[in-house]
């Protein structure tokens, strides 16, 4: 950054509802997670853009508690370390959680400075996003609240767009006035007046003048979030904002709530690679393709195929004939949807979620991360079900025990010390050991590689609430 040297601390947003990339994105494991034929992930990937720029301090992570394993395992995964993750208890939109994010910010000391940034969108980290990241803190400086528009390249009415005003000495423009998400016609009129940009969602301000001036709009929020902030506790490496203060506040966006009111907006155009991965078909055109026009991830035959979206967690799909279609297959859904539909996936999981016996379809995820490492559901039956363990170095379960269920451990990787009633086992690959109903246990990974274990599960309930807890590093209850 040539024009000061102060450091900027950027703030990540990280929820998600996990709709738009169904199946493969659900509620427990929304978009940002997914590491599509072994990559990085949205997350990671903005995580090492930020690592990569020395303007920037550690990032604060805004997520719930849902995800707080699972970020803190793919920051892990990415050598990249946190300056804190805060955990919102309920979902109050951005203006409260940017709000929270900000008091944190200033309560600890760190840069007045703050870049927040949704988790979940694809840019390129070159010269020219470089470039705008400096107009845009130049911007800051000067007591300006600025956002990030995307130059237009196609008459998108899937985006917010931003009309610019008259030109600021920094480089920057001054914002005339937000629109909201235009049909088709209006949307290529606005491209052929010129001036407008898409709202991409990222801002670059000044915390404490962020706050001043939500509370000149929206004072209530500023009462409820620094309230949240000064009342949270530390769990583990988490934050908990308090509850009860938190979801006093508004639920409102930050752009309803600032940036619409406020005389100190600026926008910062920039012609960056940006897409923000809204459906199956952005992913498509983000992607690699053959030189048919097919983006493929995982195992696949193509015969007279052409612009194709295939991905395939498992099985091996295979295409004949077809074009333009969006095949995305798991264990347990496979989606079929021509490109142009692709849009419209939030509204098969909309179906999905009303249905009883479809719910958990669109909610649930078969790996599930927990402080341990995690698990991945392998197989369920009738008083029966098959799930892998992971175990991160050096981390161990809770010492516990089960009313309704036995396990028998087959490790197949690493090196496992089992505790079981008294005596202790030191588990090798191929090695196993049974667990009877209501033996108090414990698995432990005292080695230096990731440890992996099929356990096998069989009782009359096998629900994870049924872990009665006699000791844990992590302090938590009964609930898994």
């Amino acid at each position: 950054m040539t024009s000061t040297s102060i450091k900027i601390t950027p703030i990540i947003l990280c929820g998600g509802s996990g709709t738009r990339l169904w199946p493969l994105s659900r509620k427990a494991f929304p978009k940002q997670f997914l590491q599509l034929g072994e990559q990085e992930s949205l997350f990671q990937k903005a995580l090492k853009r930020l690592a990569s720029n020395p303007i920037y301090d550690v990032p604060i992570i805004l997520t719930n508690a849902d995800y707080r394993f699972l970020i803190a395992e793919q920051a892990r995964q990415s050598d990249v370390g946190l300056g804190g993750i805060l955990l919102e208890p309920a979902a109050r939109n951005t203006a409260p959680a940017i709000g929270a994010a900000a008091a944190f910010v200033l309560s600890t000391g760190g840069s007045k400075l703050v870049h927040v940034l949704p988790s979940d969108h694809l840019i390129d980290n070159d010269d020219t996003y470089k470039a705008a990241i400096d107009i845009a803190a130049k911007t800051a400086m000067d007591n300006r609240l600025v956002t990030f528009g995307i130059t237009p390249n196609n008459p998108a009415t899937g985006y917010g767009y931003i009309k610019s005003g008259g030109d600021l000495s920094s480089g920057a423009q001054v914002v005339e006035s937000f629109v909201e998400k235009p049909d088709a016609e209006k949307a290529q009129k606005m491209l052929a007046e010129g001036g407008y940009s898409w709202n991409s969602g990222m801002f670059l301000f000044d915390a404490k003048l962020f706050l001043d001036e939500l509370e000149r709009f929206q004072p209530e929020i500023v009462a409820c979030v620094k309230e949240a902030v000064a009342k949270s506790e530390t769990d583990l490496d988490f934050v908990r904002l308090d509850e009860s203060a938190f979801v006093q506040s508004p639920d409102i966006s930050v752009d309803y709530a600032v940036f619409e009111h406020t005389d100190k907006a600026a926008v910062v155009p920039a012609s960056i690679s940006w897409s923000d991965i809204g459906s199956w078909h952005s992913l498509w055109q983000s992607q690699d393709k053959d030189a048919d026009g097919n983006a493929i991830n995982g195992p696949v035959t193509l015969v007279n195929a052409t612009n194709n979206m295939v991905v395939s967690e498992h099985q091996h799909i295979a295409l004949n004939g077809v074009s333009d279609l969006t095949i995305v297959a798991t264990d347990d859904a496979v989606l079929v949807s021509s490109a142009e539909a692709s849009e419209g996936v939030k509204d098969v999981v909309t179906l999905l979620k009303k249905a009883s016996e479809t719910q958990e379809l669109a909610n649930s995820h078969k790996t599930v991360y927990r402080p341990w490492g995690g698990y991945t559901s392998i197989l369920n039956g009738d008083r029966f079900q098959v799930k892998r363990l992971f175990v991160t170095p050096g981390k161990k379960l809770s010492l516990q025990k089960h009313q309704h269920r036995s396990e028998h451990w087959v490790v197949v990787s690493g090196t496992a010390e089992v505790t079981v009633d008294d005596t202790i086992h030191t588990l090798a690959e191929n090695q196993s050991v049974y667990i009877p109903l209501g033996a108090v246990h414990r698995l432990a990974n005292k080695g230096r590689i990731l440890l992996e274990v099929i356990e096998v599960q069989s009782g009359s309930y096998l629900g994870e609430d049924d872990i009665i807890r006699i000791e844990d590093d992590f302090g938590r209850g009964r609930a898994y």
